[in-house]
Protein backbone atom coordinates (compact mmCIF):
# COMPACT_ATOMS: atom_id res chain seq x y z
CA UNK A 1 0.00 0.00 0.00
CA UNK A 2 1.49 3.19 -0.82
CA UNK A 3 2.07 5.85 1.82
CA UNK A 4 -0.53 8.67 0.33
CA UNK A 5 -2.91 5.95 0.90
CA UNK A 6 -2.50 4.77 4.09
CA UNK A 7 -2.53 8.54 4.99
CA UNK A 8 -5.73 8.89 3.29
CA UNK A 9 -7.06 5.72 5.49
CA UNK A 10 -5.43 6.99 8.93
CA UNK A 11 -7.34 10.41 8.21
CA UNK A 12 -10.63 9.01 7.47
CA UNK A 13 -10.26 6.73 10.66
CA UNK A 14 -10.01 9.58 12.80
CA UNK A 15 -12.83 11.28 11.45
CA UNK A 16 -15.20 8.04 11.77
CA UNK A 17 -14.14 8.00 15.40
CA UNK A 18 -14.80 11.69 16.07
CA UNK A 19 -18.30 11.54 14.18
CA UNK A 20 -19.51 8.40 16.46
CA UNK A 21 -18.38 10.19 19.36
CA UNK A 22 -20.16 13.46 18.43
CA UNK A 23 -23.20 11.23 17.69
CA UNK A 24 -22.69 9.68 21.08
CA UNK A 25 -23.00 12.64 22.84
CA UNK A 26 -25.78 13.70 20.53
CA UNK A 27 -29.45 14.11 22.31
CA UNK A 28 -32.33 12.50 20.82
CA UNK A 29 -36.13 13.08 21.80
CA UNK A 30 -38.74 10.84 21.09
CA UNK A 31 -42.67 11.36 21.42
CA UNK A 32 -45.69 9.51 21.14
CA UNK A 33 -49.86 10.18 21.88
CA UNK A 34 -49.68 13.29 20.59
CA UNK A 35 -47.01 14.42 23.32
CA UNK A 36 -48.48 12.51 26.01
CA UNK A 37 -44.94 10.53 26.44
CA UNK A 38 -41.72 12.23 25.57
CA UNK A 39 -37.94 10.96 26.14
CA UNK A 40 -34.72 11.95 25.83
CA UNK A 41 -31.78 9.53 24.53
CA UNK A 42 -28.14 10.22 24.22
CA UNK A 43 -26.96 8.71 21.09
CA UNK A 44 -25.18 5.45 22.55
CA UNK A 45 -28.69 4.79 23.28
CA UNK A 46 -28.80 5.82 26.79
CA UNK A 47 -32.16 7.16 28.38
CA UNK A 48 -31.65 10.52 30.24
CA UNK A 49 -35.06 11.51 30.80
CA UNK A 50 -39.02 10.75 30.54
CA UNK A 51 -41.95 13.03 30.81
CA UNK A 52 -45.24 11.83 31.23
CA UNK A 53 -48.30 14.25 30.79
CA UNK A 54 -50.37 14.28 34.50
CA UNK A 55 -53.30 13.54 32.06
CA UNK A 56 -52.02 10.37 31.03
CA UNK A 57 -53.71 8.36 33.62
CA UNK A 58 -57.15 9.47 34.16
CA UNK A 59 -58.50 5.95 34.84
CA UNK A 60 -56.61 2.73 36.07
CA UNK A 61 -57.58 1.46 32.56
CA UNK A 62 -55.18 3.80 31.30
CA UNK A 63 -51.98 2.32 32.00
CA UNK A 64 -52.38 -0.37 29.11
CA UNK A 65 -52.36 3.03 27.41
CA UNK A 66 -49.74 4.87 28.67
CA UNK A 67 -47.35 1.69 28.71
CA UNK A 68 -47.86 1.33 24.80
CA UNK A 69 -47.21 5.19 24.22
CA UNK A 70 -44.42 5.16 26.58
CA UNK A 71 -43.20 1.92 24.40
CA UNK A 72 -43.90 3.85 21.53
CA UNK A 73 -41.98 6.86 22.23
CA UNK A 74 -39.10 5.13 22.89
CA UNK A 75 -39.43 3.55 19.56
CA UNK A 76 -39.86 6.44 17.81
CA UNK A 77 -36.51 7.85 19.55
CA UNK A 78 -34.46 4.78 18.88
CA UNK A 79 -35.71 5.10 15.07
CA UNK A 80 -34.36 8.69 14.94
CA UNK A 81 -30.79 7.96 16.81
CA UNK A 82 -30.56 4.92 14.01
CA UNK A 83 -31.34 7.34 10.87
CA UNK A 84 -28.87 10.08 12.30
CA UNK A 85 -26.34 7.29 13.10
CA UNK A 86 -26.79 5.85 9.37
CA UNK A 87 -26.60 9.68 7.89
CA UNK A 88 -23.03 10.78 9.71
CA UNK A 89 -21.27 6.74 9.30
CA UNK A 90 -22.54 6.49 5.56
CA UNK A 91 -20.14 9.51 4.66
CA UNK A 92 -17.71 7.31 5.23
CA UNK A 93 -18.42 3.54 4.66
CA UNK A 94 -21.26 4.39 1.40
CA UNK A 95 -19.71 3.81 -1.72
CA UNK A 96 -16.78 2.63 -1.04
CA UNK A 97 -14.04 4.28 1.12
CA UNK A 98 -14.43 8.63 -0.36
CA UNK A 99 -11.16 9.75 -1.92
CA UNK A 100 -9.34 6.43 -2.01
CA UNK A 101 -11.09 5.16 -5.61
Amino acid sequence: MNPGMIKKLQKMQKEMVAAQKELEASVFYGSAGGKMVQVEFTGDKKMQDITIDTDALELPEDMDILKDTVIAAVNDCMKKIDDETESTMSKFTGGGMPGLF
